[in-house]
């Protein structure tokens, strides 16, 4: 059994918001959950071409904008899911941090980051 406070976990600074890597692929369950602040204001281009991911909005406003250009209004009690490794804007409001509990498969290591000033989508 693995207990682990929010304390105990270790936060990487992504690139446009901090996440707390509660469950890594040191864990041995096969997925990474994460508690991730997407920061007020920032516009992040991204895709995961090795992970899926589910994204469950805790707090915070923001949208997340798919390649065709529409945009899903993200608030607590929205979940999605890149199940298609889908390459997308997540946009935080300008006027408050986006808060979400995200699940990735496989697990990340932990320390992943992404590189955002690229005119392509960040990855890992």
């Amino acid at each position: 059994m693995i207990i682990r406070t929010r304390s105990e976990a270790p936060t990487v600074d992504w690139g446009n918001g901090l996440s707390t890597r509660l469950l890594v692929q040191a864990d041995g369950m096969g997925y990474t959950v994460t508690e991730t602040t997407v920061r007020a204001g920032t516009k992040s281009r991204l895709e995961y071409r090795r992970h899926l991911e589910a994204c469950y909005c805790v707090e915070g406003v923001g949208e997340v904008v798919d390649l065709e250009g529409t945009s899903h209004r993200i608030v607590p009690g929205v979940l999605y899911a890149l199940d298609k490794h889908d390459a997308h804007f997540l946009i935080a409001s300008p006027d408050c941090d986006l808060k979400l509990i995200c699940v990735f498969t496989p697990a990340l290591r932990g320390d992943e980051r992404h590189s955002l000033d690229s005119a392509e989508f960040s990855h890992y």
